[in-house]
């Protein structure tokens, strides 16, 4: 019972550590979807299958992204995917040029879908990327979920050091994370980069050599929703009895000093 107590304060003492860590920051920008439609002052739309520069979205992705596959209904951003003859199409969104930013606490509430297929993701690039290209500018996926691996949670970086590929990565277990609303965060400084589900700390990445190889992390990076269909990642397979799916946002937030 005595280790058990102990224990309860312990989670009481780092959960009110957490929000006084998110709160001691200062609300820099949000978007509660509360519009009618996205503020264009805001955000971008990119559409299309990625041709002819990264066709299949560099993943082998099988959408083509439109504006029509998004709704703001109820204080919500809602991106619905959907299979249409031999056609999937889904919606992603960026603030590109728009709102970018260095540090902070960055988060998301949402709700995910499910099913053998399905990719949603929220994630941030680099604002060189148009000079350096990918990987060199760096990339945080704070959020990203395949239906394939119910009950699975990932969070990772990619870098110039990786050669983009995912070893700077971490899958954490949440047994109901498919159900209702979920928030995914990073706490982002000059030194580390720290990842949560649901306020709980699930990886950080704190290299000790920060060339712009291993840390390109020192400058703006911009944000991204979107909700992919197969590819490297999602995919093979597509299970095309689960359309429609949807994605629901309720919020994303900007913390900083």
């Amino acid at each position: 019972m005595k280790q058990l107590v102990v224990a309860v304060i312990c989670l009481s003492m780092f959960s009110t550590s957490l929000f006084a860590q998110k709160k001691g920051k200062q609300l820099v920008w949000e978007e509660n979807f509360t519009a009618a439609t996205l503020n264009d002052e805001d955000w971008n739309f990119e559409l299309g299958d990625g041709c002819p520069n990264i066709c299949g979205w560099g993943n082998n992705e099988r959408q083509v992204y439109t504006q029509e596959n998004h709704e703001l209904k109820d204080g919500q951003l809602i991106i619905t995917a959907k299979k249409e003859g031999d056609l999937y199409t889904s919606t992603r969104i960026t603030t590109q040029g728009k709102q970018e930013f260095q540090y902070g606490y960055i988060e998301i509430k949402a709700k995910l879908p499910t099913g053998q297929g399905i990719w949603p993701a929220f994630w941030m690039l680099g604002s060189n990327i148009t000079e350096k290209g990918w990987p060199w500018s760096g990339e945080i996926d704070i959020l990203e979920y395949v239906g394939k691996e119910p009950h699975m949670v990932y969070t990772s970086l990619h870098t110039q050091d990786s050669h983009g590929e995912t070893i700077n990565s971490k899958k954490t277990a949440f047994e109901n994370i498919e159900e209702g609303y979920h928030t995914f965060a990073i706490d982002w400084d000059a030194e580390r980069i720290i990842f949560f589900v649901d306020e709980q700390p699930v990886y950080t990445f704190a290299p000790e050599n920060k060339t712009e190889a291993v840390w390109p992390f020192d400058q703006p990076f911009y944000i991204l929703v979107n909700m992919a269909i197969g590819g490297n990642f999602g995919g093979p397979e597509v299970d095309d009895t689960i359309f429609p799916q949807q994605y629901s946002i309720d919020y994303i937030k900007v913390y900083q000093y």
